[in-house]
């Protein structure tokens, strides 16, 4: 993984993760997504405290999951993630989970979030210090190149005739 982009998760799949096909259930990649975007959040300046501190918070509005290579028990793995685009209320980034010694892609999650103003419960733009580090970010990132999974639409591939 290229060191610009951020590792925000890491971790070993959990015996109580396990389905009943033997591998990581689908619930817990999201998991384990999620504590990347609340590691991700954080980075930027909206940690646990945020809420109460700032009276501001960030919503999930859409994401996506591909699940590309099974992950099983005690494997360990890492989250990375790249800042996509942003604006002054939203943020659109793409997590990657690398199983952690061998280095493939296990699954990957592309999310948008809103900022939302608490006391209304309705979109509200970043605190300048927030945007500031959302600015600095996506500036780094710019120049990363876009993940081949990202922005997929979601349908059956049917081969042509």
């Amino acid at each position: 993984m290229s060191e610009q982009l951020l590792l925000l998760g890491e971790g070993k799949v959990l015996p109580e993760w396990i389905d009943y096909n033997q591998h990581m259930n689908v619930a817990y990649y999201v998991l384990a997504f999620d504590h990347a975007t609340d590691a991700l959040l954080a980075h930027l300046g909206m940690d646990a405290e945020y809420p109460t501190r700032e009276g501001g918070s960030s919503f999930a509005l859409e994401m996506h999951v591909t699940y590309d290579r099974e992950l099983q028990c005690d494997e360990p793995y890492l989250i990375y993630t790249q800042l996509l685009d942003a604006d002054s209320k939203r943020l659109h980034f793409f997590h990657q989970m690398i199983h952690a010694t061998e280095g493939w892609l296990a699954a990957t999650n592309e999310v948008i979030t809103m900022h939302v103003g608490m006391a209304e419960r309705r979109a509200a733009p970043f605190p300048p210090g927030v945007q500031q580090q959302v600015d600095q970010l996506l500036a780094a990132h710019h120049n990363l190149p876009r993940p081949d999974k990202a922005g997929r639409v979601i349908g059956i591939r049917r081969k042509s005739e």
